[in-house]
């Protein structure tokens, strides 16, 4: 769904435990430039090709990735679009408290609390989800970003530190569409915008200050990875 000019939202389908959910990379483009927010789920690399094939902008353009957070949702498919493309120079940006996390160096947060009660759960659970656990997918960053920092990318993107679903979460202002791209700083639930699930958020203070440093931006509409796209009244 392209949503301004340049700027196209993803909506990728997943079966998670059962349950069908949809979540929302960003592409936003320019002649030189092709940047993908976030990289989906671990196996989803064909239906993110299509998706971008379907939006007019082949993934062979791809020249930088950015990172909002390191739920597995959103890094799953970075290892294998670097090994898909071996020879194109994609760059690939994040959050420096993120980056650990992201090339393997720390076991993802969430992974790790999961791993500390999984001796709990039912077996076949169990024995489904703890190689996954503890062998998450994992790839290179090849810089961090500065909270204010304007990437020159397709009009400039502002880079907006927005910590508690993860303490090294950020979000993206779009200036030349006033598009925010909040990540999972903000969810869409039943039309309206929400706070991120407390379950899944690592720190629900920051997270509540980060929704009002979000609200300060001039923005028209705001892409929510859980939701959608959201036009502001």
């Amino acid at each position: 769904m392209q949503v301004a000019s340049g700027v196209e939202m993803l909506e990728i389908s997943a079966n998670i435990m059962g349950e069908t959910t949809v979540i929302h990379p960003t592409i936003i483009w320019d002649e030189q430039h092709v940047v993908l927010v976030d990289t989906g789920y671990p196996g989803q690399l064909d239906i993110i090709r299509k998706a971008m094939a379907q939006a007019g902008i082949p993934i062979e353009r791809l020249t930088t990735i950015i990172l909002t957070h390191q739920d597995i949702d959103h890094i799953g498919c970075l290892p294998a679009i670097m090994n898909e493309f071996p020879h194109n120079r994609i760059e690939v940006l994040a959050n420096e408290i993120e980056r650990p996390y992201i090339q393997g160096d720390k076991l993802l947060i969430k992974f790790a609390h999961a791993l500390s009660q999984i001796d709990s759960w039912p077996e076949e659970q169990r024995t489904k989800l703890k190689p996954v656990f503890e062998n998450p997918p994992k790839g290179r960053v090849d810089r961090t970003l500065q909270d204010g920092e304007v990437l020159p990318y397709c009009g400039g993107l502002t880079v907006i530190n927005t910590p508690g679903h993860t303490p090294g979460h950020i979000s993206l202002y779009h200036q030349a569409s006033q598009t925010l791209i909040a990540g999972d700083a903000m969810f869409i639930v039943d039309g309206k915008l929400a706070l991120p699930d407390p379950k899944t958020t690592i720190d629900m203070e920051a997270a509540e200050e980060s929704v009002k440093k979000i609200q300060e931006y001039d923005y028209k509409q705001m892409i929510c990875y859980h939701g959608g796209l959201y036009i502001r009244s």
